[in-house]
């Protein structure tokens, strides 16, 4: 399998440490008969006492050290398994090193020098949402205010970090990352809309949204993963109230952020893309749980997407097409029972990642047959 050159970098950058001392076995199996790569597998360590040291993930084979990132007390790896194989992993007990910040990849942060925005990415897509100053600020009548809860993308091109520098050179030129200089740039527009993932719950004729997070927290940023929480006020949906909270994760090498939701009030949910100018094609996936909206954008295209990590609790689309204004989002509608998980993103054809509807298609249809179908994990303390 090829390796990206990112992680042939890493790999080069690290070497084996000379006091070493190996804690856990991992088998990684894939099941299918596809090459796998950047999946993130997370192994418990909550039994493993870290007395000012760290871990470190090599591959027993190679004696390859793989980029690995702590949460918690759990370890996060992305190993590269072939069609049909599995392939065993050394967890070691090693000296404590110094995080290499140019390594952190998959970042974000609140940013309240732009009103209040939460912003995040990875190495191939960024996203932000809005928090309550930009709401006020539309409810007060204050110009250069945002109201809704829907998800806007940063189409970037680039694989470096680009949050931070955006809005610096915003800071200094009002709406300078809405020009592209090289590295991508924000021109896709949410409103009310749903934006890449947005939720929302269908009353009889219409579609009932909450408004702007109130409360955020970071929990993580590193070479794998980033991930927070975002909270919201209480809305309501057909006279229910309906409680909110959002863990939201994105993870190396992905095109599509993970939403954990836990929704209580209503038994059913809406996720959204945004239809921006109805001039797209819409594709439908019941059986694999995934939609898709491939549409012209600018000098460009634009592909949004959303799977379901459980298939089997979607009830069908909808292609809601209104004359009120950013109101126009395809649906997927699912079932909820306290909490709903599903992933939500976008692929930008100037990127160079996706050139037409099909790829990106195929990108979704192999996601969702990798999310029925996880890497089977098996970890074992080794013999002594």
């Amino acid at each position: 399998m090829k390796k990206s050159i990112f992680l042939i970098l890493v790999l080069l950058y690290f070497s084996c440490s000379e006091k070493s001392k190996e804690v856990l076995s991992v088998t990684v199996k894939n099941t299918l008969n596809i090459d796998r790569a950047f999946e993130t597998v997370e192994v418990d360590i909550t039994d493993i006492a870290l007395k000012g040291q760290s871990l470190e993930v090599v591959n027993s084979k190679t004696n390859e050290i793989l980029l690995s990132q702590i949460v918690d007390k759990v370890i996060l790896f992305q190993p590269e398994i072939l069609a049909n194989s599995e392939a065993t992993f050394k967890i070691n007990l090693v000296e404590k090193k110094e995080v290499d910040s140019s390594l952190i990849r998959c970042y974000s942060r609140f940013v309240p020098e732009r009103t209040d925005d939460y912003a995040w990415e990875n190495n191939r897509v960024a996203f932000r949402t809005f928090g309550p100053v930009a709401q006020k600020m539309i409810e007060d009548g204050v110009k250069g205010g945002t109201l809704t809860s829907g998800m806007d993308a940063w189409l970037k091109r680039v694989e470096y970090p680009i949050i931070n520098n955006w809005y610096a050179k915003d800071a200094i030129e009002k709406g300078a990352y809405h020009k592209d200089t090289g590295e991508g740039l924000d021109n896709f527009h949410v409103g009310v809309s749903r934006g890449v993932g947005g939720i929302a719950v269908k009353t009889d004729s219409t579609y009932a949204v909450s408004k702007n997070f109130t409360s955020w927290k970071t929990i993580t940023n590193g070479p794998i993963r980033t991930s927070f929480i975002l909270d919201y006020e209480n809305w309501h949906a057909d006279g229910k109230t309906i409680k909110e909270r959002k863990h939201i994760s994105l993870d190396y090498g992905q095109n599509l952020t993970k939403h954990s939701v836990e929704l209580k009030g209503t038994n059913k949910v809406s996720i959204g893309l945004t239809l921006h100018k109805n001039d797209g094609e819409v594709t439908t996936n019941k059986t694999e749980g995934w939609m898709s909206y491939w549409e012209p954008f600018d000098d460009s295209e634009l592909g949004q997407g959303v799977v379901l990590t459980n298939p089997k609790s979607l009830v069908g689309f909808d292609n809601y097409v209104t004359d009120r204004k950013d109101e126009s989002n395809l649906y997927v509608q699912s079932t909820v029972s306290g909490a709903i998980e599903y992933y939500a993103g976008f692929g930008w054809k100037k990127s160079g990642q996706f050139a037409n509807k099909q790829e990106w298609n195929n990108y979704l249809s192999r996601f969702s047959k990798c999310l029925g179908n996880p890497l089977v994990v098996n970890v074992n303390t080794p013999s002594k």
